[in-house]
């Protein structure tokens, strides 16, 4: 009956494939042969959702299992909600169209913390109590509703929302959570009994069994666990990348998504430590996987899409140890089938000769390289460990081998920047374009482009910067002008990001349990797709605060002490606490550390997985 409501609203909407299901790989079972149905929910469109490589892996395994199946969940868009609510039209699977009510449980990834909103907006289209409290003491009566990705490396501001947690990765975690969920479905277990069960599978936390005390002055006492809960959760890391599992095939969209593709991972983690980067902390330790492995698997995902691009997926793919070994496996079954391989996330200081020479056999585009910073004091502060002259010289290079545009990504708003600094990045992007027309190799007739995206900086949690403030709208607005004051080449042109979102972002992302009801009043009154600048309601936002009595800047602006309890020190990432402290304390002193390759800065990552490292032959224990 859901079915027919649904195909019969799909000619009154935009994109009515985002919501058909029955794409080119999808799987389909009969939901009377399985014992645990799983939806996977994706907090924001169709286009943006499908591009997970996260989702295209966690689809793969569940449905993998005989006895388990596993749907896609997407964000409808605004037409395709108001048509929704209007026909009393539950959110559903895109598999089955059965309503997310007749799931066991329903997962969403939080890629980034503007999807908050989106997470509670689609529990309430499905009918779900948006309140953990509130979904009943039978397992029956409503779906588990559980979350991970990168944005549970601090879980507090979704904490009434969500009933559990998975901190890390997914790959095993996911399997002992649903045989557990079917263990405990088939003897007719209490909700409560299920989650006490379930906060001791490593890497799950479970919100409900942790209570919080503050101090008078608003911040967080201390954290205390119940009803026999671990005190500290671990990260859940996977050891080995060569054995677990991968998909032989990925679900083909029918409209074009975001990155349309075949997407391959060839490790986890990274060597660098730049002091803002919360993904290269909570990514590590560093595990590749070997060059068989990726090659073999690469190709046999590309024969069952039909894609003619295959994308290499890592933090840093020019950090693969053997790089030029593995571009040299691929192009050699890649070529004669005329599929591109795209090499993103390049470094700087590792662009060599010879990787020029590779990706010029491949479809040439824009060069994209993270300088962060204009000057080297803000450069070192910040642990990039990357001179100007390694700066224009990658893009010599580049210039040589035939590329015209490059593409460099800056921060504002770091810890101790000054005016200078703003007006060094300006400064770097005109020697590049100079360095373009000195060069005697340049290709001829031809001009340069230089494009600068500028980001304002967030402190996250699980990096040497979690302590710092952020810089107030008004500065970081300042600086922004100050930039485009400084713009006297045609050559280069300035992106921003806004700073209304940031500020939310980084808001959220130090937020404590208190901003449960900030979110939940915001979503009320009519936020959501907040990541989206035409939907982003600023005022609103603003106003949820004020209603709820939060202080912004206390969440935003304000420095926190070293001995500060913060919401998310109870999740153990891996990263001990003294390395963050020393690394914060060679920031102020402009002091770099080495990459893990040239030496180990003992950041405590590879305890979690056994003492091992790939970034560093010796895996001794720090």
């Amino acid at each position: 009956m859901l079915h027919k409501k649904i195909e019969s609203i799909l000619p009154l909407v935009q994109k009515p494939a985002r919501y058909t299901g029955g794409e080119l790989n999808s799987v389909v079972k009969d939901k009377n042969n399985v014992d645990i149905r799983f939806a996977f929910c994706f907090p924001d469109t169709y286009e943006i959702g499908m591009s997970h490589l996260g989702l295209k892996i966690l689809y793969g395994l569940i449905n993998s299992k005989e006895n388990y199946w596993c749907e896609r969940v997407f964000a409808p868009d605004n037409d395709m909600e108001e048509v929704m609510r209007k026909n009393n039209i539950p959110l559903f699977g895109l598999e089955s169209h059965d309503s997310l009510k007749d799931f066991d449980a329903v997962g969403f990834t939080l890629q980034y913390e503007l999807s908050f909103s989106n997470v509670l907006n689609m529990l309430d289209l499905a009918g779900i109590p948006i309140k953990s409290e509130d979904r009943g003491d039978s397992l029956s009566d409503n779906p588990i509703v559980v979350a991970g990705g990168p944005c549970v490396v601090n879980p507090e501001p979704l904490a009434d929302f969500i009933d559990c947690f998975q901190i890390g990765e997914g790959e095993e975690m996911m399997i002992d959570f649903l045989d557990l969920l079917n263990e405990y479905k088939k003897k007719n277990a209490s909700r409560k009994e299920f989650l006490i069960a379930a906060s001791h599978i490593d890497g799950i936390y479970v919100p409900s069994l942790y209570s919080v005390e503050y101090n008078e002055d608003g911040t967080i006492k201390q954290y205390t666990a119940n009803d026999g809960a671990p005190s500290v959760i671990n990260k859940r890391v996977v050891a080995d990348l060569d054995n677990i599992y991968y998909p032989e095939n990925f679900v083909v969209p029918f409209v074009e998504v975001v990155h349309d593709r075949v997407v391959h991972e060839i490790f986890r983690g990274c060597i660098r430590g730049c002091r803002f980067c919360q993904a290269g902390f909570w990514y590590r330790p560093i595990r590749e996987k070997s060059v068989d492995t990726i090659s073999k698997q690469s190709q046999k995902i590309a024969c069952e899409t039909g894609y003619d691009e295959l994308s290499l997926c890592s933090l840093s793919s020019s950090d693969y140890t053997k790089i030029t070994e593995l571009l040299e496996s691929l192009l050699s079954w890649t070529t004669p089938q005329k599929i591109n391989v795209a090499l993103p996330s390049l470094r700087i200081d590792n662009f060599s000769d010879e990787l020029r020479e590779k990706l010029a056999l491949v479809r040439r585009s824009g060069l994209t390289f993270a300088a962060e910073a204009g000057t080297q004091r803000l450069r070192n502060v910040i642990n990039k460990n990357i001179t100007e002259e390694e700066i224009l010289g990658t893009c010599r290079k580049a210039f040589e081998g035939g590329w015209t545009a490059v593409k460099l990504y800056f921060m504002i708003g770091l810890p101790t920047e000054t005016k200078e600094d703003v007006i060094g990045i300006n400064e770097l992007c005109q020697k590049v374009v100079e360095e373009f027309y000195s060069n005697p190799n340049k290709p001829k007739g031809k001009t340069v482009s230089v494009s600068a995206g500028v980001s304002s900086f967030v402190p996250k949690p699980c990096t040497p910067f979690q302590w710092e403030p952020q810089d107030s709208r008004e500065e970081i607005t300042a600086k922004q002008q100050l930039l485009k004051e400084t713009v006297t080449s045609k050559k280069i042109t300035f992106r921003f990001h806004t700073t209304d979102q940031i500020f939310l972002e980084a808001i959220f992302a130090r937020g404590d349990r208190k901003l449960c009801k900030v979110i939940e009043t915001a979503w009320k009154n009519g936020c959501t797709f907040d990541s989206w600048d035409d939907k982003f309601k600023y005022d609103v936002w603003m106003e949820a605060f004020k209603e709820c009595g939060i202080d912004t800047a206390f969440y935003a602006n304000r420095r926190r002490s070293y001995d500060e309890v913060l919401p998310w020190d109870h999740i153990n990432s891996g990263i001990s606490k003294e390395f963050l402290v020393k690394e914060n304390e060679k920031a102020k002193k402009a002091e770099t550390s080495k990459h893990c390759r040239e030496q180990c800065n003992a950041c405590g990552s590879n305890k979690l997985n056994g003492g091992k490292c790939d970034a560093l032959s010796k895996n001794m224990v720090h």
